[in-house]
C-alpha cells in the first residue's frame, strides 16, 4: 500500500484538490495531511473528505513529514506538497517503478500550473537538473520505500533542503527513479515573487547548499 503524507499550513484553498485528484484513479492509498498548526480551514477541508486522517504537528515541513510517516501504515510512502496535483494513474507509475529492486524511490516531472509559455523553461531547467544532477525538489512529490525511509530515519528537522539531503542519502541505498508522470505544481510563487527572481534563487540556494551552507542561513536568506 501507498501511503501519502502532505504536509500543509494554511492550505485551504488547495488541499481539497491535492487529495481530490488522489482519488481521481480509484486508487486505494492511505491518506494522511500533517498540519502545522493553520489559522485558516486546511484542517476542516482535510477532515471533510472521505478515508483522510489528519493529525496536528509542530510548525516545519520536515518535522511534519515525519510525523505523519510515523502513522502510515503503508510499505511505501509519497510525500505531496499540498499545492500540488498528481495525475490519473500516478500509483501504477509508482509501483512500476518499485518493481525494480534496485530502486530505492523516486520523483515526479516537474510541471507549473500556469499556460504561459515561459514556465516550460523553467520545467525544462529543473528536467536538465533531475537528469544531469540527480536532484530534484520535494515539489515533485518524492516517494519512497518504507524500510529504506526508516534506515536513513526519514526526513532531518532543518528548515530548507530537507527534501534535496533525503534525496542525496536515499541515493548511497539504491537508485532514484525520474517518472514521466508530472506532479503539477501551483504557479503562485512564481507570479508573486517573480520568474526570474524565482528560479535565481532556487539556483543560489542549491549552490550553496552543495558548498555546505547550513540549511539554517539559507533559510533566513530565502525567507526574509
Amino acid at each position: 500500500m501507498i501511503s501519502v503524507v502532505i504536509p500543509a499550513l494554511n492550505e485551504e484553498e488547495n488541499i481539497g484538490r491535492c487529495i481530490a485528484a488522489l482519488r481521481s484513479s480509484e486508487s486505494s492509498c492511505e491518506v494522511i495531511v500533517a498540519d502545522g498548526g493553520s489559522r485558516d480551514r486546511t484542517r476542516e477541508v482535510a477532515e471533510s473528505c472521505t478515508g483522510v486522517t489528519c493529525i496536528r504537528t509542530e510548525k516545519g515541513r520536515g518535522n511534519q513529514m515525519n510525523a505523519g510517516a510515523s502513522h502510515a501504515r503503508g510499505d511505501v510512502l509519497l510525500f505531496l506538497h499540498a499545492d500540488t496535483i498528481l495525475t490519473a494513474g500516478w500509483d501504477r507509475e509508482v509501483e512500476s517503478a518499485l518493481g525494480d529492486n534496485r530502486v530505492a524511490g523516486g520523483t515526479f516531472t516537474f510541471a507549473i500550473d500556469n499556460p504561459l509559455r515561459k514556465y516550460r523553461m523553467i520545467e525544462a531547467w529543473v528536467s536538465m537538473r533531475c537528469r544531469v544532477f540527480g536532484l530534484p525538489y520535494g515539489d515533485q512529490a518524492i516517494f519512497v520505500r518504507r524500510d529504506v525511509f526508516d534506515a536513513l530515519k526519514g526526513y532531518k528537522n532543518i528548515p530548507l533542503m530537507e527534501d534535496v539531503d533525503l534525496i542525496r542519502r536515499m541515493k548511497k541505498l539504491g537508485r532514484i527513479a525520474l517518472l514521466e508522470q508530472k506532479a503539477l505544481t501551483s504557479g503562485r510563487r512564481w507570479v508573486a515573487k517573480g520568474l526570474i527572481r524565482t528560479a535565481a534563487v532556487n539556483q543560489i540556494i542549491m549552490l550553496l547548499y552543495l558548498l555546505g551552507v547550513s540549511p539554517h542561513r539559507l533559510a533566513k536568506f530565502y525567507y526574509r
